[in-house]
């Protein structure tokens, strides 16, 4: 399973899971072999690996994304973003998850991804080496994934070997990170591309918010930074699933990523009203029905 970052548009991506997971009548940490998340879908996934229902991590959700959102400044959203990661996770380390993951972050001195892996087995080389989660916690992954600068502040991780890396989300390399999941099954896993299914899981796409001249956080917005990040990330999403579609096309593979034109459905990543992110949640509940045969033969 692949799951899109988008900041609180995750609700929607929460929605299509309750769907899934009510059709599965289990925990997804016991259908999905792996599990990959860019940002808000980094989050959500590794509550999913840990063994946590899709209606526990939506609690969760509730009471944390507004006060994560809702503040002006970069500092206060990450230190919001902190706070949230570490009452989520705490301590917890990579080698607490029931199934395997894949957290994107990107190497910001680099300029390359960095991926949070909890097993040996989905090692591209260096196995000698491997530490799960370079021996640093999964709050510190998840805040990294999620740190979309110029939103919130890069984040510093400091890794088993004693290395000081500088991260910011992975949205900048993998905002739809189903072509590195499908990697590692293929090429870290060895299976044959045949027998993967993949359930790739998008955050929606919807109009630009309206104008209120009141409002901080629009004009926040549209700083020319703001907008350019936002349709990176948007130009991100499609590039990676038409490449994926390009490199891998003989596995079953579904993606639910729809689209939005009414102005009622007008957001973006920053989103903190409770009603609107309730909205994306029914809305990713219904897109979930256009898919329902093909996902019942996914989940055998």
């Amino acid at each position: 399973m692949s799951l899109d970052g988008g900041g609180a548009k995750g609700f929607y991506t929460l929605g299509v899971l309750h769907e899934v997971e009510a059709k599965a009548g289990r925990p997804l940490c016991e259908v999905f072999d792996l599990i990959y998340g860019t940002s808000t879908g980094s989050i959500i996934g590794t509550m999913l690996a840990l063994g946590m229902s899709v209606d526990e991590i939506h609690e969760l959700y509730k009471k944390h994304v507004p006060t994560v959102m809702k503040p002006l400044l970069p500092r206060t959203k990450t230190a919001r973003l902190n706070e949230l990661a570490v009452s989520i996770f705490g301590d917890t380390k990579f080698n607490a998850v029931r199934t395997g993951v894949g957290i994107v972050a990107t190497n910001w001195l680099t300029e390359k991804p960095m991926i949070f892996k909890a097993s040996l087995d989905q090692a591209h080389g260096s196995k000698s080496t491997f530490v799960p989660g370079f021996g640093c916690t999964i709050a510190d992954a998840v805040q990294a994934s999620c740190s979309a600068y110029p939103f919130f502040h890069r984040k510093w991780v400091e890794t088993s070997s004693g290395d000081r890396i500088e991260l910011a989300d992975g949205g900048f390399c993998a905002n739809n990170p189903a072509l590195y999941a499908v990697a590692d099954a293929t090429r870290a896993f060895e299976a044959d591309e045949a027998n993967i299914s993949l359930l790739s899981i998008g955050v929606g796409i919807y109009p630009t918010p309206k104008l209120h001249f009141w409002n901080l956080g629009w004009w926040l917005g549209m700083l020319p930074s703001v907008k350019l990040l936002q349709k990176t990330l948007e130009i991100n999403t499609q590039s990676m699933a038409q490449l994926h579609s390009i490199l891998f096309n003989r596995h079953a593979s579904i993606r639910i990523n729809e689209t939005f034109s009414t102005p009622e459905m007008a957001t973006d990543l920053l989103e903190h009203d409770l009603t609107k992110l309730n909205r994306l949640r029914q809305r990713g509940r219904t897109s979930y029905a256009a898919y329902e045969t093909n996902i019942t033969k996914f989940l055998g």
